[in-house]
C-alpha cells in the first residue's frame, strides 16, 4: 500500500534486521582494535570496551524502537526532530546527512575497498594518478558508487534482495573465521591474559579509553539503520525495534568473536598499533591462505555497508522534501520500482564528490562527528516527548527508561568531546555543514516555503 509517489511497505523484519547488520559491520572491526591495543595494552579492557559500545548502540536502538514505533515514517532522525524541536531541526538533520550522514561513509566504505582489493590487484595497492590528483582507486570507487546506485534505482525488492545477499555473505564469512581460528588455526589461549608492558596506568589510562571509546562508537554507528526505511516495514509498530534490537545483538556477537579471533591469533603486543588486525592475526593462524580469506570477507562488508546506507540516505532526503516544496522532486518515488529516484540520483553525485575529495580517516571523522551529534539528539526526543507528549501512542516503549536515553546522551556527549580534541579540523568542518543547513532553512522559510515554523 502506498499513495501516489509515495514509498511502499513490503521490507520483511529480516530484510530491515539485514539493513542493520550490513550498515553497521564495516572496515572498523578489522582495523580498530590494532589501535587499541596500542593505547590499553590490555585484551581484557579492550573486550569490555567493546561489550561497552555494544550496550550504548543496544541503549539507542531501544531508544530509535520507541521512537520508529510511534512515528513509522521514512526518514528517522528528520521525523523525530521535526516532531519534537520543530522544522528548523528537522531541516537541518537531513541537510547534514544529504551531504554527510551517508554519502561521506559510503565513500569511505568504497575507498577502503578498493584498497583492500589491492591484495590482489597490483594496480590497485599502486594507485597510480590518472587525472591530476585523481588516483585510479578513486576512479574504481566513483564507480563503484554508480554501480549500487543504478542496482537500487532498479526497484526496492531487487535492491533489498541483493543487500540480503551480500549480508548473509558477510554473516557467513565472518562466522567462517571464528570457527575456523579455534578448530583448525594456529593460536595461543595464553595471549588472552597477556598485558603489554607498556600499558598506561592512572589518568593516562582513563585518557586511553576514553580515545578508544571514540572508535568503538563509530564501529558501532549505523544500528539505527532500520529506522529509516520505516515507511516501507511491514507492520514496523512491531518489526522496527525488533530489526534495530535483533541486529545490533547479532552485531554485538561477531565483533566479540573477531575480537577473540584476534588474541587468539596474536599477543597484545603483536597487534598494537597494527591497522591490519585482522590480517596480522589470520597471517598467524591460518598462513597466507587466512589473509585471503580475511580480505574477501572484508570487501564483502564494505560493499554490503555502502548498499546498506545507499538505500537509507535517500529516505531522509525523501521525508525532507515531503515536508519543503522547493525540493518536492527529491520526495518522489518512482512509480515503477518504488524507489526515490532523484533523492538516490543526488546522494550519487555528493558521494562521489567526497570520494574525490579526501582521506578515508579524514571523512570518517567527518561523518562520526555528525552522526554521533544527531543521534544523540533524536535520542534525546524520548525524553522530551514522554514529558511533553504522555499520550502519544507508544507501542512500544524503551526499556529501563530513562536510565537507557541518559546513559547514550552522557557517554556520547563525553565521546564527541573527544573527538573534537583529537580532531578539530574535521570536527569543526562538521559544525560548519550544521551552520550551513540551518542558515538554508532559513533561507528557504523567507521564501515561503512549508517548512517555516
Amino acid at each position: 500500500m502506498s499513495e501516489p509517489g509515495g514509498l511502499r511497505r513490503g521490507i520483511s523484519l529480516r530484510s530491515a534486521t539485514a539493513l542493520v547488520v550490513a550498515n553497521v559491520i564495516g572496515a572498523g572491526i578489522f582495523t580498530t582494535t590494532g589501535f587499541q591495543a596500542s593505547a590499553l595494552g590490555d585484551p581484557a579492557g579492550i573486550f569490555a570496551l567493546w561489550v561497552v559500545g555494544g550496550l550504548l548502540a543496544w541503549c539507542g536502538a531501544l531508544c530509535y524502537g520507541e521512537l520508529g514505533a510511534a512515528m513509522p515514517e521514512a526518514g528517522a532522525e528528520y521525523v523525530y526532530l521535526r516532531e519534537t524541536y520543530g522544522r528548523a531541526f528537522g531541516f537541518t538533520s537531513a541537510f547534514v546527512s544529504f551531504v554527510a550522514g551517508f554519502p561521506a561513509p559510503i565513500a569511505a566504505a568504497l575507498k577502503g575497498l578498493v584498497a583492500y582489493l589491492g591484495a590482489f590487484v597490483p594496480a590497485f595497492e599502486a594507485n597510480p594518478a590518472v587525472l591530476g590528483a585523481v588516483t585510479l582507486n578513486d576512479l574504481v570507487a566513483v564507480g563503484l558508487v554508480w554501480l549500487l546506485t543504478w542496482i537500487h534505482l532498479r526497484g526496492v525488492e531487487g535492491g533489498i534482495r541483493f543487500n540480503d545477499a551480500v549480508t548473509l555473505l558477510k554473516i557467513a564469512g565472518i562466522a567462517a573465521i571464528i570457527v575456523g581460528a579455534f578448530a583448525v588455526g594456529n593460536g595461543e589461549l595464553a595471549h588472552f591474559s597477556q598485558q603489554s608492558a607498556a600499558r598506561p596506568e592512572g589518568t593516562a589510562l582513563l585518557g586511553a579509553y576514553a580515545t578508544s571509546l571514540i572508535f568503538v562508537m563509530f564501529c558501532y554507528s549505523g544500528w539505527n539503520a532500520a529506522a529509516y526505511v520505516a515507511g516501507e516495514i511491514d507492520a514496523p509498530q512491531r518489526n522496527l525495534p525488533r530489526a534495530l534490537l535483533i541486529g545490533t545483538g547479532i552485531v554485538l556477537l561477531l565483533y566479540l568473536g573477531l575480537n577473540a579471533v584476534y588474541f587468539y591469533g596474536a599477543s597484545v603486543d603483536e597487534l598494537a598499533g597494527k591497522a591490519d588486525v585482522g590480517l596480522v592475526a589470520a597471517r598467524n593462524l591460518f598462513g597466507s591462505v587466512g589473509v585471503g580469506l580475511v580480505v574477501c570477507v572484508l570487501s564483502v562488508s564494505l560493499l554490503a555497508s555502502a548498499s546498506a546506507m545507499t538505500i537509507a540516505g535517500p529516505r531522509v532526503t525523501f521525508a525532507m522534501a515531503g515536508d519543503v516544496p522547493l525540493f518536492g522532486r527529491l520526495g518522489r518515488a518512482d512509480p515503477k520500482t518504488g524507489a526515490p529516484r532523484l533523492a538516490l540520483l543526488v546522494q550519487g553525485v555528493v558521494t562521489s564528490v567526497l570520494v574525490l575529495s579526501g582521506r578515508i580517516d579524514q571523512i570518517q571523522q567527518y561523518a562520526g562527528f555528525t552522526l554521533a551529534l544527531f543521534s544523540s539528539l533524536a535520542v534525546s526526543c524520548v525524553l522530551v516527548l514522554r514529558w511533553r507528549r504522555p499520550d502519544l501512542p507508544r507501542p512500544f516503549r524503551t526499556f529501563g527508561y530513562p536510565i537507557t536515553p541518559l546513559f547514550y546522551l552522557a557517554v556520547t556527549v563525553w565521546t564527541m568531546f573527544w573527538a573534537f580534541t583529537g580532531r578539530p579540523v574535521e570536527s569543526s568542518l562538521a559544525l560548519v555543514t550544521v551552520a550551513a543547513g540551518g542558515a538554508i532553512f532559513a533561507v528557504v522559510s523567507r521564501m515561503g516555503g512549508r517548512a517555516a515554523g
